[in-house]
């Protein structure tokens, strides 16, 4: 089974609810009518509601919401302005909010009607995470959202044959030592969600165990102590270069004494040049399957797709959404 038809399945087993605020998207639409022909997760899509039943999808089954006509505009409005009541939120404002389809989609989840939410065709990454930041925070114990990539290469029996999160890759632009080591613990987290295995976390650097002395090699240095604090029962080492980190042989040699090193599958970045370029060159070079960028780190799954993106890539962010949502309970 495919790591995407893993996440189909278990998405399936146990339905959860996923709002989809662009429904004037023809191929948020063309994802919506494979989700409910499939029975992956239940949908609320946001638009016209005769423009969308106009588009020629089917849709049956789907609760279709027009923000700008709907019964939910008031009471959500109202909540809004009593969740940022502290930060000068007035009535006006929250109603006048509640025009942003984004804004009204995380209202949805923030109250339970909706389990998680699933934007970004056709709008930019800060467009979709300023309402969560603003609505739903961050989760408890967790200090950053930040994100990651599933990476599934072909003919490969490295990582989890071939199976790697990569992190982060889509949102933390210079992390500190700080931020760096709370991105590997809820990276690892996210292994443990999607996978179901245990994590082998390798901190990455173009050092291994000191073989480089200066600034950056010493940030991952100190990025892993603090990882270790914060959760001492993972697998975990750095610094490690990329071979050392997942290459069995190179491992033994340059990190003998790694608890990882040869056969990790979560891979943390120093920093958002290294992780963005690294999985690209994965993805074209090895033709791996890159799902994502997934979010981690917010109090209730909200995920940012590629403009770019295809109707088949936001299926499987449905899904992998879904079983987020169900992980939370």
């Amino acid at each position: 089974m495919t790591f995407l038809e893993s996440m189909i399945e278990r998405a399936q087993a146990d339905r959860k609810v996923i709002v989809l605020p662009e429904g004037d998207d023809a191929r948020t639409l063309e994802a919506a009518q494979e989700i409910l022909a499939r029975d992956v997760a239940d949908l609320i899509i946001l638009g016209d509601a005769k423009a969308i039943a106009a588009s020629g999808f089917d849709l049956a089954g789907a609760q279709v919401i027009d923000p700008r006509s709907s019964e939910l505009r008031e009471p959500l409005a109202a909540e809004l302005v009593e969740l940022r009541r502290a930060k000068g939120m007035t009535p006006e404002q929250a109603d006048a909010l509640m025009d942003d389809v984004l804004y009204f989609g995380v209202m949805m989840v923030k109250t339970g009607r909706a389990d998680g939410m699933v934007a970004g065709a056709c709008h930019a990454t800060g467009d979709v995470l300023r309402p969560c930041l603003q609505i739903l925070k961050t989760a408890p114990g967790v200090k950053l959202v930040s994100s990651f990539f599933v990476m599934v290469v072909p003919d490969c029996d490295l990582g989890a044959d071939g199976t790697f999160i990569f992190s982060d890759c889509g949102l933390e632009v210079q992390p500190d030592a700080e931020r760096l080591a709370h991105i590997a613990v809820n990276s690892a987290a996210s292994w443990r969600t999607l996978i179901g295995t245990e994590p082998a976390v390798a901190l990455l650097s173009h050092s291994s165990h000191g073989s480089a002395r200066n600034d950056d090699a010493a940030k991952v240095v100190q990025a892993t102590a603090l990882a270790r604090e914060l959760a001492p029962e993972l697998a975990l080492d750095g610094e490690l270069q990329l071979d050392a980190a997942i290459v069995p042989e190179v491992g033994a040699s340059k990190a003998p004494d790694s608890p990882v090193a040869g056969h990790a599958n979560v891979l943390v970045f120093p920093d958002l040049d290294a992780g963005n370029i690294g999985y690209k060159l994965v993805q074209r070079l090895a033709k791996a399957e890159a799902y994502g960028p997934i979010t981690q780190g917010i109090a209730a799954p909200v995920n940012d797709l590629s403009r770019g993106c295809s109707a088949a890539d936001i299926v499987g962010v449905i899904a992998i959404t879904c079983v987020q949502a169900q992980a939370r309970g």
